[in-house]
């Protein structure tokens, strides 16, 4: 079991911005309880996980289907998040369908916002099996209707949520507009925000050739002013142009990886270099680094929002969850990367099943309780 009693400033800020703002209400799951401290808890082992299995949910991406690629162990299917002074409500599927009649649902950010979207496809689809389903792929937008209730999950891809424009074949990040993403968003009852890891990314795998800031242009700049900037871009478009007595705003905090064993060996000598044959979750109390200084970014900027939304706090509880990634159990990997855990491992996504089931059990608790 991991025991830790961290309160970051993320947390608290959320629990601050609950406090005011009346539509976004804390669960409160026991008699004797004011508010439930979700982000905060153990891990607790439970045989009836997972809710669905990957080889019933078919929109799930082979990057994310670890046991169709070989992953030769299943106790990291069997744990479940159990908040310290509550009880989540298990995830109902149908009760999510009746909730939500008539409604849409739409995840904005990037692949790990993709990771979340299929989980909740797969958690809504265990419980009806049968239910007629239309799914349309796309880019960047891609949703499964689930006809008989007409609800609607999507996937609107934009890792930096600002927008990015191909000027004479160089792409250009543009920190202080967003409305050629915004537009899609508009009208959608439910939005979960996220960014982050694309922020970092250098060399071949940056996702531009120039950014765009108060009308000059930059081969580079601190990352951490480009990401400030860029959420500031799309905190004031939140503030302006949704209605919180329409529109439930989510944020999910920064999603960690695992490629640094030293971060979980608890000074322990170790030989790996990722979450390569990782099982368990950790031990401990805490995580070193959980909390990046991309989270102080984000904590910074919600906290001077008008109209905040739920900060869905998923960093420390899945920081604690190293063996939680595909590996090398990922249908993206050709067999010589696999051969070579240490260098093509991937400890930034989540299995399916797996860890993101317990972001959208947190996400559904928000949403209903």
């Amino acid at each position: 079991l991991v025991h830790f009693q961290v309160v970051s400033s993320v947390l608290l800020v959320g629990l601050k911005n609950h406090h005011h703002n009346p539509h976004h209400r804390r669960p409160m799951l026991q008699a004797n309880q004011t508010s439930c401290a979700l982000f905060m808890g153990t891990w607790v082992h439970d045989d009836t996980y997972p809710i669905y299995q990957s080889s019933s949910c078919a929109i799930i991406d082979p990057q994310f289907n670890c046991q169709l690629y070989g992953r030769p162990d299943t106790d990291y299917l069997k744990y479940r998040w159990k908040p310290a002074n509550c009880e989540l409500p298990r995830f109902n599927g149908l009760e999510f369908l009746l909730k939500m009649r008539g409604k849409t649902v739409m995840f904005v950010g990037d692949s790990l916002g993709r990771n979340q979207w299929q989980s909740l496809v797969c958690l809504i689809s265990a419980t009806v099996p049968r239910s007629t389903t239309q799914m349309i792929r796309g880019e960047p937008l891609s949703t499964v209707k689930f006809v008989e209730y007409g609800v609607a999950v999507s996937f609107y891809r934009a890792p930096y949520l600002v927008d990015i424009d191909v000027v004479q074949g160089k792409r250009i990040l543009r920190l202080d507009d967003i409305s050629g993403n915004a537009n899609v968003w508009k009208g959608v009852d439910v939005l979960s925000f996220n960014t982050g890891h694309w922020w970092t990314h250098k060399g071949a795998l940056q996702g531009w050739d120039y950014m765009d800031s108060g009308g000059t242009m930059y081969q580079d700049m601190d990352r951490l002013a480009a990401i400030e900037r860029g959420l500031s871009t799309w905190a004031r478009w939140v503030d302006s142009n949704i209605d919180p007595s329409r529109t439930r705003v989510f944020f999910q905090s920064i999603s960690p990886t695992h490629y640094n064993p030293s971060g979980w060996s608890s000074g322990g000598v170790t030989t790996a270099k990722s979450c390569y044959g990782e099982t368990v979750p950790m031990s401990g109390t805490a995580y070193p680094g959980a909390y990046t200084d991309q989270g102080k970014v984000v904590d910074t900027v919600i906290r001077g929002m008008n109209y905040p939304p739920y900060l869905l706090d998923i960093t420390m509880l899945s920081a604690m969850r190293k063996d939680a990634h595909p590996s090398i159990y990922s249908g993206d990997l050709s067999p010589e990367q696999r051969a070579n855990p240490d260098h093509s491992a991937d400890c930034s996504h989540w299995c399916l099943p797996g860890l993101p089931d317990t972001w959208n059990q947190l996400f559904y608790t928000a949403l209903f309780y």
